[in-house]
């Protein structure tokens, strides 16, 4: 779906930005930035060279470039990072190159592919907040795609869950989790909860935090979150 929202497959149907069609625009002039789930950074390319790319591609000016990239090296706190490779990199800091190529050539919408899919819990849940702040700073609309019902429900206005191409349900993350269809239910059912955690003397919560988490089931499901511009 998001490569048919970016323009880079074929397909039947029509797709609308702002109630316009853009089906005759192609990719490249539909002002779209991908984070793909692979991140496709180039290995050969240092950081401020793999943000700049889009910039290249659409032949804007050095100066134009410079300073765009120098700007998301700050946004995206990673001006240290400006001369190192992918392979030197860990896997948050690949995550935010991929993102500041993503917005590179302000987009007017953001599209991620399972952003969080190979980080681990610690470095997800930091990288979410940070972008919850940085997708509220911008205010460009953002489709999110995850299996994850958990990080849906942090971090989706709206939530379109897909089965298999078909959609089963659209809401708010509170009335997707209350009150879902039938064919919904099991996948909130299965999926990661969060349940108390009394486990210290006298059941003071003071030997874990407060919540743990549980992996009970893969949701089998695809979730596509909205933010709101």
């Amino acid at each position: 779906l998001l490569n048919v929202i970016a323009g880079l497959i074929d397909y039947e149907g029509s797709v609308f930005f702002d109630n316009k069609p853009v089906d005759k625009l192609p990719a490249n002039k539909r002002r779209i930035g991908y984070l793909f789930q692979e991140l496709n950074l180039f290995p050969h390319f240092d950081v401020a060279a793999n943000i700049a790319y889009g910039l290249r591609v659409q032949k804007q000016s050095q100066d134009e470039i410079r300073a765009r990239v120098e700007e998301l090296l700050q946004i995206m706190k990673i001006k240290h990072l400006s001369s190192r490779y992918p392979k030197e990199l860990s896997g948050g800091e690949k995550q935010r190159v991929a993102l500041a190529r993503a917005l590179a050539n302000s987009p007017h919408i953001l599209l991620l592919d399972e952003p969080m899919n190979s980080l681990d819990y610690r470095t997800s849940k930091h990288l979410r907040t940070e972008f919850k702040i940085l997708q509220k700073k911008l205010g460009i609309t953002t489709l999110y795609v995850t299996h994850n019902f958990y990080e849906a429900e942090e971090m989706a206005q709206r939530i379109a869950v897909l089965d298999r191409g078909r959609i089963e349900q659209i809401g708010l993350p509170k009335e997707i989790f209350f009150h879902p269809t039938e064919a919904v239910n099991p996948a909130i059912t299965f999926n990661k909860v969060l349940f108390p955690a009394p486990f210290g003397p006298n059941n003071t919560n003071n030997s874990l935090s407060n919540n743990f988490q549980v992996n009970i089931f893969t949701n089998i499901f695809r979730n596509i979150f909205k933010f709101n511009r």
